[in-house]
């Protein structure tokens, strides 16, 4: 199976036909109507104006005034996967984003851009960076941090997002009981649900991933929590625009699997079923020869390539430390120590004794890790909220006189 691709692969290399082939793909995509995104009211809830969700396939907000979200539902059913492709949330749609999140049972998001690239605002800040929770009062919830773990290249968060909504449904409850009303709904109370947040780091602007490797990599620790799987809620996946990066995720994930199960995968074709769903998908003839290399060593690597299982064994070492333990000799878990993040390490029964000079170095390595994990947080926030800045000023001066812009990520 990968020699096929491969070979066309080589063939598309040796004649320089990526940009033709692209130009296929984009001539032989339908266009759907998309007459929603384009009402006067949802208009600040674009990031582009040129791209939308089409009517068939957008995420509709439940019980809401207003169910618009430039979301998309792309489902795979030969793959048994299903995915939210959405913009990075705006200002004035964070609290769209996590009530879309909530309603949909999704356990993971996906981030894949950073939120200033180039000194342009390409996402909101969404999800706390500390201790401090964010509440977003119009949809009535609120996040908090419970764990950060930081790798070479990507970041892994573990999110609990809570139903606030719970207090003023309890008042109102027991005010209709006081009035013998019968409550034929029960109102929620104060639900909890923990999200992973998988973000990507060094996806460059415009660009594709330095490597299949590293890409693959990520992918795999996404998939290892079973974020992807069909007894879940859709994992929402987005970038700036979601359709860019987010395509390209969407669609090797997708090829993987269906090579997994043994199907005949013909790349060009599963990505114009999946632009059915959404406009757009894959933006660039780089990713799109991006998604075939990644395709192309994810396969060989299912298959049991031994030099492409060691490239990413020494790929792996340059984590700082694991997204996902499965140890069967320990539970790690990481909590709230005051102000901080400690990290707690609970023995089972039969775990061996290391030795005391072990243990010490255990929590020397620990402590140097934590370090470091706050130390790049720190100067990740200090950046991030010093180019923010500078935008916000530059921004205000002029954000009601100017249109919404094109699409500029890629």
């Amino acid at each position: 199976m990968p020699t096929t691709i491969e070979q066309e692969f080589e063939e598309l290399d040796a004649h320089r036909r990526w940009q033709p082939l692209y130009l296929e793909i984009r001539n032989e995509s339908h266009d759907y109507p998309h007459r929603v995104a384009k009402f006067p009211e949802n208009r600040n809830r674009n990031r582009y104006r040129d791209v939308s969700p089409y009517d068939h396939s957008r995420v509709k907000l439940q019980n809401a005034e207003n169910d618009y979200i430039n979301a998309s539902l792309v489902d795979i059913e030969e793959a048994q996967r299903s995915y939210i492709l959405t913009q990075g949330p705006l200002p004035n749609t964070c609290c769209h984003f996590w009530l879309m999140v909530w309603q949909q049972k999704t356990k993971a998001v996906v981030m894949l851009n950073r939120t200033v690239e180039k000194e342009s605002v390409k996402c909101a800040q969404y999800w706390p960076t500390d201790d401090q929770e964010m509440l977003f009062k119009e949809t009535g919830f609120s996040v908090k941090l419970l764990s950060e773990d930081v790798k070479s290249y990507y970041t892994v968060h573990l999110l609990q997002l809570e139903n606030i909504n719970y207090v003023e449904n309890l008042w109102i409850t027991m005010y209709l009981k006081l009035l013998r009303l019968d409550v034929k709904r029960p109102l929620k109370s104060g639900e909890t649900r923990t999200i992973s947040h998988f973000h990507y780091t060094t996806w460059p602007d415009f660009g594709v991933p330095e490597s299949p490797a590293s890409f693959l990599n990520f992918l795999f620790k996404v998939r290892e929590s079973g974020s992807l799987n069909p007894n879940h809620g859709p994992a929402v996946i987005h970038c700036s625009a979601g359709i860019g990066r987010s395509g390209t995720f969407s669609l090797v994930d997708t090829c993987l699997v269906l090579m997994e199960k043994g199907d005949d995968i013909n790349i060009k074709q599963v990505l114009l079923n999946m632009r059915k769903y959404r406009m757009g998908l894959i933006q660039t003839p780089d990713q799109l020869r991006f998604s075939y290399m990644a395709i192309i060593e994810g396969a060989k690597c299912i298959k049991g390539d031994s030099s492409i299982q060691k490239q990413w064994k020494e790929l792996s070492k340059e984590d700082l430390s694991p997204a996902f333990d499965h140890s069967p000799n320990k539970i790690t878990t990481e909590k709230y120590n005051g102000n901080r993040i400690g990290l707690e390490e609970e023995k089972l029964t039969g775990d061996r004794c290391t030795g005391l000079s072990s243990k010490m170095q255990d929590t020397m390595e620990e402590n140097s890790e934590s370090a470091l994990r706050k130390r790049i947080r720190e100067d990740r926030k200090a950046t991030t909220a010093q180019k923010v800045q500078q935008m916000k000023q530059r921004l205000n001066e002029n954000e009601r006189k100017r249109k919404r812009p094109r699409l500029t990520d890629t």
